[in-house]
């Protein structure tokens, strides 16, 4: 019977309470301070402003944790199905409090920031992370998914830099733009070789047979619902940076022939 730990739901307790808290007072004071172009933003941007924050936080707080664990946690890494998963839940547990936080929060803002993509991978995510905070399974598979998470801040980075008015065409534009292309690729496209290998692997093992039909259907389909969603978006951030590098391209020849008429 699946059970959680006092310790897991305090986590995802505080979780909740804190991005909340990000959310709704932290974020605004902050922003105000360090960003004058904040108080010019409409209602409605203020808010997704506020959301892409806190998003931009809990992704540098559970991608550190998770390259640790894949990198230290040995006994995780030894048995990806049925490794102690002490360390993984307390970042998954992170995460789970955010999810949930972040998707009331979608409902909520609806008009502002509401998106179905986002509602069908909150919701994918929740369900499988519910076999590892409440039966330590997968816990390894489990971890390795948050490795997406270090693609995030340079997304969200990429909606600041439009709101405060940056060209498309500025030198901090362009370094962000190619930097969210590259990171998104390898840590949400170009690991996916990887993980397969590891899934299928794991076919046919005694470890697998033993965690049942439903962690196994829910392990394979919601991996593969969040992939297809990763690969939707990494099209829509390929073509975006195709763009802004074919724009600087006719600048700079622009430049140069009126350099050459002058």
């Amino acid at each position: 019977m699946a059970s959680f730990s006092n310790l897991t739901i305090g986590i995802a307790v505080a979780s909740f309470t804190v991005f909340q808290l990000l959310f709704h007072i932290l974020s605004s004071w902050v922003s105000t301070r360090i960003s004058p172009g904040f108080n010019n933003l409409s209602q409605k941007r203020k808010i997704e402003w506020n959301s892409r924050t806190v998003s931009t936080f809990h992704a540098l707080v559970v991608g550190g944790f998770c390259l640790y664990i894949l990198l230290y946690d040995d006994a995780v890494n030894a048995d990806r199905l049925w490794g102690d998963p002490s360390i993984v839940k307390l970042n998954v547990a992170i995460t789970t409090g955010y999810l949930i936080s972040d998707l009331l929060l979608i409902i909520y803002y609806w008009k502002a920031i509401g998106d179905k993509f986002f509602v069908i991978h909150h919701l994918t995510a929740l369900y499988a992370y519910y076999f590892v905070l409440s039966k330590g399974l997968l816990a390894y598979f489990g971890n390795f998914r948050l490795l997406a998470e270090f693609s995030t801040p340079f997304v969200n980075q990429r909606w600041f830099f439009e709101v405060l008015g940056y060209p498309k065409s500025s030198v901090v534009n362009i370094i962000n733009g190619v930097l969210m292309t590259v990171v998104f690729f390898v840590v949400r496209i170009a690991v996916m070789p990887i993980y397969y290998s590891h899934v299928i692997s794991s076919f046919g093992m005694e470890g697998f047979q033993r965690l049942g039909f439903a962690a196994q259907s829910t392990w394979i389909i919601s991996s593969v619902i969040l992939d297809i969603m990763n690969v939707m978006w990494m099209v829509k951030i390929a073509k975006g940076c195709y763009k802004v590098i074919c724009l600087v391209r006719r600048e700079e020849s622009k430049t140069h022939r009126n350099g050459k008429s002058a």
